[in-house]
């Protein structure tokens, strides 16, 4: 199982950071180069506690569906999505959301993840998804600064 923490400043306050981070649509937005889609569960709106959602992804030329659930939320501190049906064996995102004194919020990204298949899983974490599930998150919250900016 893999773990990495990304921490980013954004210039919003952390009740804007927090809902837009829940937000179906500014999701579908940061995701956009993967081609993801919602095909199942919540499809629009802001996410809460017990909501599940399915995206619907390209990666790595392969489309995936992964099915998530809030299952933790405390708004506007923190919130988790884990996987509940999906490509990993397992899948848990922590979002933290703080005010960091000057009108605006660090958010902290913690994310733990294990590939299926045994050895041949853990060669996949080692090789490919130690770097490319951060790249991810990071393009995430690059769309999320210039989304709460504009």
């Amino acid at each position: 199982m893999k773990r990495f923490e990304i921490v980013t400043r954004l210039a919003a306050p952390p009740e804007r950071v927090f809902e837009a981070s829940l937000d179906v649509e500014t999701h579908l937005g940061s995701m956009a180069d993967s081609g993801e889609h919602v095909v199942g569960g919540v499809t629009a709106g802001q996410l809460k506690l017990g909501d599940s959602v399915t995206w619907r992804a390209t990666h790595f030329g392969i489309q995936w569906r992964m099915r998530v659930l809030i299952t933790a939320c405390e708004p506007p501190n923190f919130f988790v999505d884990e996987q509940v049906h999906g490509p990993f064996k397992r899948w848990h995102h922590a979002h933290y959301f703080e005010n960091d004194g000057a009108s605006g919020t660090v958010m902290r990204d913690v994310v733990e993840f294990a590939a299926p298949l045994g050895p041949l899983g853990a060669i996949a974490e080692a090789v490919v998804l130690k770097r490319y599930m951060p790249k991810l998150i990071r393009q995430r919250n690059e769309y999320l600064k210039a989304h709460l900016a504009s």
